[in-house]
């Protein structure tokens, strides 16, 4: 058997578990490895990110996309501490990444050396952290075992994050080994007991609903679960920031749960007598800050079904929990036999009714009418447009207005953070246009757009086409939403001085436009659409739409006392 340098045999690694892109930032400390990438460059692309928070969110919604894990590189310490906001992200949205942190040399190690951290201090797993499995490489003939492993732990149970640590005398080593085979994802079934208990408690309901969402989906996940709502007539909501688990447009569907969600939504969370909770883990956005449903025991009959055993009865003790992939509790699910005719159908019916009634717009402030250019965008963009955003108030526009089709209809739609991490939707873009060569839309709001808006540097050098209108108010909106009913005279860290956006994208090699009213978006985003090139079209918003004193604001208001309470 030839030997070669250990960073090679990485890439190699790699290659096997079928991954085409690599997101990172160059670094010292790994030299052997883009030296590997150099050497396959026709089996993957190594991305030049420019910040490797946006290296780890770029890997995230990669991840995302594809249900395999995305794949990051960072130097060590700075570089490391740069991508922990992906890390975060990646944890808390349940998707598979692997994080390679290239380290100091083994004979450097615990003298806090140069840039030296203990990453698994950093990162250790644990149910409060950022990473399921924290391991460091010392042995390169280990390298094709870690990776295999490391590949197995991100998509197996809960999806998640996984780091693995590269010593850079290891990854210089001349070692003879040769790549584990391609790892799969494990299904977990639902027992025929469970699904016999849950047609009963089905049976005993009056007034059901779906809640579904989190990691682990496919398409033909989301086509069974909409086969089984419709063989029981159920209505499906959708968990926070997975709004494209099931097709808003179908007549079953109730809308999606989140910050401010519909109140008649909320109030139907809280008549409901059953909640099938079908892959998400009931954190505290879709559970209203944990009032809608009441931990630990909620009034409603539970039946919670998760990939993680660890997940479930963890804050939720459920009435019925099954331990179950979404690709397989689905096919589960949808084989269930449901009686000619069901209590509820007029419940379901009126559930899609307040979804329908709340797509319905409030007057706005100001010349900009936000749920205008929402349809405009709905009008003129693809069905398979890759809808991504960071955090703020700005990202309720498309929550409340945006109609996915949905993952049933064949591909992934929505890149957002469940993490509330801003600065994630223009790097997620930029990920989705590269690796899927679909077109993405982020909406950004001004403070948004400033975490991370370097990456269109990344978007011009590996010719990736996305969308960014970008919502300038001048302020971190919601801080001064919350700044104005706590201390409402006193203005403070929430204004911003900001930069010419158009002129700025423009020297990153977008074209670029201002809008200042409604009627000048339309010829825009068709303009962008005709572009060979990404696009920044500037929104100036009125500050008034989104502090308390504007109907955004006023809309959120229960919302935020429920936080406050909790």
């Amino acid at each position: 058997m030839q030997t070669q340098i250990a960073g090679h045999l990485l890439v190699e690694c790699l290659i096997a578990q079928g991954v085409t892109h690599a997101f990172g930032v160059p670094g010292e400390s790994y030299l052997a490895v883009l030296d590997g990438f150099h050497a396959c460059a026709e089996q993957i692309l190594f991305i030049i990110n420019r910040q490797e928070g946006g290296a780890a969110f770029m890997a995230e919604a990669h991840g995302k996309l594809t249900g395999r894990p995305g794949v990051c590189f960072v130097t060590r310490g700075p570089g490391a501490t740069n991508a922990s906001i992906g890390l975060h992200t990646a944890f808390q949205d349940s998707t598979p990444l692997v994080l390679f942190v290239g380290d100091v040399a083994s004979d450097m190690r615990d003298r806090e050396a140069f840039q030296e951290l203990n990453y698994e201090s950093l990162f250790g797993p644990s149910t409060k952290g950022m990473a399921k499995r924290v391991e460091r490489i010392d042995d390169a003939r280990r390298i094709p075992e870690y990776i295999a492993r490391a590949f197995a732990t991100a998509m197996n149970g809960r999806p998640g994050p996984v780091v693995l640590v590269l010593p850079e005398d290891m990854l210089a080593q001349e070692v003879a080994a040769v790549p584990l085979p391609r790892v799969e994802a494990v299904q977990a079934w639902s027992d025929p007991g469970s699904l016999r208990e849950l047609r009963t408690l089905l049976l005993a309901a009056q007034r059901p609903l779906v809640v579904a969402g989190g990691g682990g989906w496919t398409p033909q996940a989301a086509q069974a679960l909409q086969r089984f709502a419709e063989n029981w007539r159920l209505p499906v909501s959708n968990a926070f920031r997975f709004q494209d688990t099931f097709d808003n447009r179908h007549l079953q569907y109730a809308g999606d749960m989140g910050i401010a969600p519909n109140p008649k939504l909320a109030q139907r969370i809280q008549d409901s007598d059953l909640i099938l909770a079908i892959g998400p883990r009931l954190g505290e956005m879709t559970t209203g800050c944990y009032t809608l449903l009441q931990a630990p025991r909620p009034k409603q009959k539970l039946v919670h079904i998760h990939a993680s055993a660890e997940e479930l009865n963890r804050v939720y003790q459920a009435d019925l929990a099954i331990q179950a992939t979404m690709n397989a509790a689905a096919r589960s699910l949808e084989v269930l036999t449901a009686p000619p005719s069901l209590p509820w159908e007029a419940w379901t019916q009126a559930a899609h009714a307040d979804y329908l009634a709340n797509l319905h717009p409030q007057p706005l402030p100001g010349p900009i009418d936000m749920p205008a250019l929402i349809a405009t965008l709905q009008k003129h963009l693809p069905d398979d447009v890759v809808v991504t955003n960071g955090a703020g108030n700005f990202a309720s526009w498309v929550h409340r207005y945006w109609r996915y089709r949905g993952l049933a209809a064949g591909a992934k739609t929505q890149l957002a953070p469940t993490s509330g991490a801003m600065g994630y939707g223009v790097p997620a873009g930029i990920a989705a246009a590269i690796t899927t060569g679909r077109l993405a839309f982020t909406i950004a709001g001004d403070g948004d757009f400033l975490m991370t808006g370097q990456e269109l540097a990344t978007a011009v050098q590996h010719g990736a086409k996305t969308l960014i209108v970008l919502l300038n108010n001048g302020m971190y909106g919601t801080i001064r939403m919350h700044q104005e009913r706590e201390y409402p005279q006193h203005v403070s860290g929430s204004q911003l001085h900001n930069p010419d956006f158009v002129a700025l994208a423009r020297a990153y090699g977008y074209a670029a436009a201002r809008v200042t009213q409604t009627g000048e978006f339309e010829a825009e985003v068709q303009a962008a659409l005709a572009r060979s090139q990404g696009t920044l079209i500037e929104v100036m918003l009125d500050p008034e739409v989104i502090t308390t004193r504007g109907t955004l604001g006023a809309i959120t208001q229960a919302a935020l006392a429920r936080h406050k309470r909790a």
